[in-house]
């Protein structure tokens, strides 16, 4: 008895192989390259059925986010593992939406209706906005040099701030109690507004820090040199949409700590927990 976890060597995917090992159970990381990690691996590519199918024989279930593509290559990723997962008869699927909407037409969608379609048992973790966007170099270099909390959202803008460990800690225990499913917010309750991102920074720091709203272009010039334009631009757009928002925060009926008793973390506990 295995869990499969996709993207084990990123963001998303490496706290929860993490935390599987860790509470005893047996983790696999599917990754495209079985030599990218340590410990047990399997070979799957989210192109190939076949490769899919190969890896999910005999899983005990399987947490799946979608890579990054365009819309065409989610939706092949997403139609794909809602086929491989069938055919292999997983018997327990978590997926993540990695923050963004389940729109109809999406691979997300897709995976989730072919999940639907063929009764498997499955859960889907909703976060909003990661916390680990506060790491980008622009935003940390103006911490540490200005004493400002510099980003693309309103100071009054309320939202459901979530780390990738509070993710993985819902997806765990997705994994292990199959009881539990539909779709699953996580992210703070109540939600944290600027001062409070800030907050929670010079708590970290043992230092006074201050939130400071950005333009979404400001940002992306920021974030264009990392990124390229091409990847820069979506996220730039995003940021654009959410000044129009009056906020973006999650459902208490449907939350993680509602259905599974898991509360996210503070800023400053998750910055001590990460060491940043």
């Amino acid at each position: 008895m295995t869990y499969l976890v996709h993207g084990a060597t990123g963001a998303q995917g490496s706290p929860v192989l993490s935390f599987l090992r860790a509470g005893g159970h047996s983790a696999t990381a599917a990754v495209r390259d079985t030599s990218s990690t340590d410990g047990p691996a399997v070979s799957a590519d989210v192109a190939s059925v076949d490769s899919l199918t190969s890896a999910y024989r005999g899983a005990t279930g399987v947490f799946v986010h979608l890579p990054l593509g365009s819309a065409e290559q989610q939706l092949a990723a997403g139609q794909n593992i809602g086929t491989a997962v069938v055919r292999a008869e997983v018997p327990r699927v978590v997926v993540s939406t990695s923050g963004y909407p389940l729109e109809p037409g999406s691979g997300l969608a897709a995976l989730v209706d072919a999940l639907t379609a063929d009764d498997v048992s499955f859960a889907v973790v909703q976060p909003r906005l990661f916390l680990e966007n506060l790491l980008l170099p622009p935003v940390t270099e103006a911490v540490q040099s200005e004493g400002v909390l510099r980003y693309p959202v309103r100071a009054d803008y309320p939202l459901s701030w979530a780390s990738h460990l509070d993710v993985a800690d819902a997806v765990v225990a997705l994994l292990l109690d199959r009881t539990i499913t539909g779709r699953i917010g996580v992210g703070a309750l109540p939600p944290l507004v600027g001062a409070d991102l800030a907050a929670g920074f010079a708590e970290h720091h043992g230092t006074d820090i201050t939130f400071e709203p950005q333009d979404p272009e400001d940002f992306g010039r920021d974030i264009i040199p990392m990124f390229g334009e091409a990847g820069a631009r979506p996220v730039i757009d995003s940021y654009a949409w959410r000044q129009t928002q009056p906020s973006d925060v999650i459902d208490a009926a449907t939350s993680a700590q509602q259905l599974l008793g898991l509360s996210p973390r503070g800023v400053a506990a998750w910055l001590d927990e990460i060491g940043a």
